[in-house]
């Protein structure tokens, strides 16, 4: 489908740094941080949060910038986890980088299974009382804290990334003047993850390793599903009921023993039972890790990787490509505009470069993979299909349940696409 901006324009996004160890204050989050400490500089890799880089001074002609000014983030997984939560640490590390005079701080694996009693808002005020002028939740899980914080800390930025309440013109809107929404538009990618699958299936089988149920996973799944029914049409020249498309959902966005579904169990059962193509919405890598098992046991089975644009490189020879996001250049803006006092709030809803889909400017991506073969000429004519306004959210399109979603020719606005409220018809596998 072809992407616009929404209330705002498509700025550059900020990439998340990983776990990293809070000193954290009194006994607020005693016990919370094992396995944390304080960080180096983004150059360095040895994980854990960032402590202040010298600053430098500015060119001729131009203000000298805030010297420690700091970053503080909220990961809800671990920062290496090879899908989103490194994707954000990435894409940190790429901006800071480039802002010697620019320190953070985060703290990872902040959910209820891992941290047990800590909320991300307390999290966010130890981050705060420690110098942070600017706080990333990277999780929609965290609408409510980032909401809090932003409430508590009005002289503080906080930036939640994909939620809605600053969104003027969706259902949640809560209007806070120090807080804002970013999230890139990866159903594009999804629909690119999905026309891989479809050109890459030998059984017509296609597997979605879903977290868990929600707008978010429902639009994105649907997105994978109709990239797949295109491209199984349009390319392989076969009938849509001729393809299976089914989700399973383990929870959560990563395994959480005794809690989710076990995502290598599930991973397994999908490539056990005739589906050779696996896609994943997940944080972490089981899809892959499971594929190369599988291979190696002789299955033949492929897979598309979601997050992180390095997921080829867990298994190159049966990838089929990666979905990803490049929060570099949302961060950059952030963080200039907040060392600035011009940040104001704003949802942004950044839609990829179809145009040059890789470079550093699109906040979203999509890397073919070696398992593509000769396949990669027709993803290719797909993506300028999409760059030339090929639009897969437009009717007629019913959900699961037999009711209209799209009349025949109708395109779907933003926020029908945002809180999609069901899976479409075609897709095995729960709504809810």
């Amino acid at each position: 489908m072809t992407h616009r901006p929404l209330t705002s324009p498509a700025v550059p996004a900020v990439p998340r740094p990983s776990a990293t160890v809070l000193t954290v204050a009194l006994s607020l989050l005693a016990g919370a941080c094992q396995g944390c400490s304080k960080g180096t500089s983004p150059a360095s890799d040895k994980g854990a949060a960032s402590s202040a880089v010298a600053p430098t001074g500015a060119p001729a002609g131009e203000a000298a910038p805030t010297a420690g000014y700091k970053v503080g983030m909220v990961l809800v997984g671990p920062y290496n986890d090879k899908g989103w939560n490194q994707a954000h640490y990435d894409g940190i590390r790429a901006v800071l980088a480039k802002m010697p005079d620019v320190s953070f701080e985060y703290v990872d694996k902040v959910n209820p299974a891992d941290r047990p009693n800590v909320k991300g808002s307390q999290v966010a005020d130890d981050l705060i009382s420690r110098g942070a002028r600017v706080v990333v939740y990277n999780s929609d899980d965290y609408k409510d804290d980032a909401l809090e914080t932003a409430r508590k800390h009005p002289l503080i930025n906080v930036i939640h990334v994909s939620g809605d309440y600053a969104w003027k013109d969706g259902k949640n809107h809560k209007p806070q003047a120090n807080m804002g929404n970013i999230m890139g538009r990866i159903e594009t990618a999804k629909h690119i993850s999905g026309c891989a699958a479809a050109l890459g299936t030998e059984t017509g089988k296609i597997g979605y390793l879903g977290p868990l149920v929600n707008d978010e996973t429902r639009r994105l799944v649907t997105s994978a599903y109709l990239g797949a029914r295109h491209c199984w049409e349009t390319y392989r020249k076969k009938k849509p009921e001729e393809l299976t498309f089914k989700v399973t959902w383990i929870g959560f966005w990563f395994n959480i023993p005794g809690v989710t579904l076990d995502p290598t169990k599930v991973a397994d059962d999908f490539y056990s039972s005739g589906f050779d193509v696996l896609l994943t919405g997940l944080d972490t890598p089981e899809a892959a890790l499971q594929a190369k098992k599988a291979s190696g046991a002789g299955k033949k089975v492929k897979y598309v990787h979601y997050d992180h644009k390095a997921g080829c490189d867990l298994a190159p020879e049966i990838c089929l490509g990666v979905a990803y996001y490049n929060w570099a250049p949302l961060y950059r803006d952030v963080i200039e505009r907040s060392r600035a006092d011009k940040y104001t709030s704003e949802f942004v809803w950044a839609a990829p470069d179809l145009r040059d889909l890789n470079g550093e400017a699109s906040v979203i991506g999509f890397l073919p993979g070696p398992a593509l073969g000769e396949q990669k000429a027709q993803l290719d004519a797909f993506i300028q299909a999409l760059a030339g306004g090929l639009d897969l959210f437009k009717g007629p399109l019913k959900f699961q349940d037999g009711t209209e979603f799209l009349k025949d020719g109708e395109a779907a606005t933003p926020q029908q696409i945002w809180y999609l409220p069901q899976l479409v018809q075609g897709i095995t596998g729960p709504s809810k």
